[in-house]
């Protein structure tokens, strides 16, 4: 049942101390769209405060990289024994154990059935970028095929993926050659007026009939960039049958399939990867967020016999393999397959139920999506059903002042991408206070 539990919180957010921070950073920063003004001081599990005393339970993870939450005693009782060992030692010139270990631990993660192979990463980017050079590198061929409403990044290869706003792309022209665009299996939004029953295969058709037809043939396809749930697009599952339909493609015509797990990987979905839910076993994953439990870390993480197809040298970078990220990475993912991941299953589906319930008073929400940690709630005009992103934008900066961390995705999603470790009360209060803020702006 939807609560009227109270909440009191200040008046007036920023506070003093905040407040001065900000107008300190606006005097050094870059303009990066800070959506409000969060200053935060510390921090644990699930929990923020500011610099001004403020708590506020956290449903964003630092944009789903927190999967051990805030401080988490394990992690950071590893990175202090790192820190009195070394911290880097360049891990594509030399080797280090702890780059070893954590490269051993997430290869015996991956889907069952081939072996795989590691590239370790700075970023979600990073990753994609690695991805793109090692399927043109080992297939020979050059054109990638990636989504609308897909977010790869904002690097030059991963951006000329990354179709989801068009202020991510504007004045960065020309991209990276050789990159098209195929509609998402999106089942509460079907693309080309499709049937919602047939979005499978009217998306699956439209690469085979009118892409691989006209200006991208099959055999100059390196390969297809998906996401297993899109993130900057909406926390959007795809319709049943699309990502099998992707791979069925790829095997027909010898072209890579990539799945872009940065957001859904590592336990956030209920399974350790998302493209687990539909069984699907891709030639390349990409990895970040997550993976590193706060600290910067990314991967690429690819088939044996297709990572073997480089020559040294073929790619590199000078952080990647850091001794500090990869030890505190090697505990996360031990704790990701103890406990994290069964508790991502379920406290996501309670936290699913909750928010559903909520949205049951509103008819300005669509639909709640998702699957483990990884929800969506969709803001729309109930006369039209088109995407209210103003609303959603209003209940996002509500949510802070009522003491509730969330983000906004897609044209009007609010995304809740909370740490893998919150418990049951915890998601309860995020409903709640969820509910709040909804009720303030309505």
């Amino acid at each position: 049942m939807m609560t009227n539990t109270p909440h009191t919180f200040p008046d007036t957010l920023p506070g003093q101390h905040a407040s001065a921070l900000v107008a300190r950073d606006n005097q050094v920063m870059v303009p990066m769209g800070r959506v409000y003004p969060l200053v935060i001081d510390h921090a644990q599990g699930c929990e923020v405060w500011d610099v001004d005393g403020n708590r506020f339970l956290d449903a964003t993870a630092g944009i789903a990289v927190l999967a051990a939450g805030h401080c988490h005693p394990r992690l950071i009782a590893v990175a202090q024994q790192q820190l009195t060992r070394f911290t880097h030692m360049a891990g594509t010139d030399f080797y280090n154990e702890p780059m070893i270990r954590a490269a051993e631990k997430l290869a015996a993660l991956m889907p069952q059935g081939p072996a795989w192979r590691v590239f370790f990463t700075n970023s979600g980017t990073e990753a994609i970028e690695a991805s793109i050079k090692l399927a043109r590198y080992a297939t020979g061929r050059q054109n990638i095929i990636a989504f609308y409403s897909a977010f790869h990044g904002r690097s030059y290869g991963s951006l000329s993926l990354t179709a989801s706003k068009p202020r991510q792309r504007r004045g960065f022209f020309p991209l990276l050659p050789g990159t098209f665009h195929a509609f998402y299996a999106n089942p509460q939004r079907p693309p080309l007026k499709s049937d919602p029953a047939k979005v499978t295969e009217t998306c699956l058709s439209f690469i085979e009939q009118t892409l691989f037809q006209t200006t991208c043939p099959p055999d100059s396809v390196a390969a297809i960039v998906v996401e297993p749930i899109q993130g900057e697009g909406g926390y959007v599952v795809p319709a049943p049958g699309f990502l099998a339909g992707l791979r069925q493609i790829c095997d027909q015509h010898g072209i890579m399939l990539i799945a872009d797990e940065v957001q859904s990987g590592v336990g956030r979905t209920g399974k350790m990867w998302g493209v687990e839910h539909e069984g699907v076993v891709p030639d390349i994953i990409a990895s970040a967020k997550g993976l590193g439990g706060g600290l910067p870390l990314g991967a690429m993480i690819a088939r044996s016999e297709v990572a073997m197809q480089w020559q040294p040298g073929s790619h590199g970078n000078t952080y990647g393999g850091n001794g500090l990220t990869c030890a505190v990475a090697h505990e996360l993912l031990t704790m990701v397959e103890e406990e994290l991941m069964d508790n991502a299953a379920h406290v996501g589906a309670h936290l699913m139920a909750r928010l559903q319930e909520v949205a049951s008073h509103f008819p300005q929400i669509s639909v709640v999506r998702g699957r483990g940690l990884m929800i969506g709630a969709e803001f729309v005009d109930p006369a039209s059903g088109n995407p209210n992103g103003k609303l959603a934008d209003a209940v996002m900066e509500m949510c802070f002042r009522k003491g509730l961390l969330v983000l906004t995705c897609g044209a009007s999603t609010i995304r809740f991408c909370p740490p893998l470790t919150m418990s049951m009360a915890e998601a309860d209060e995020v409903a709640e206070r969820f509910a709040v803020a909804v009720r303030n702006i309505l």
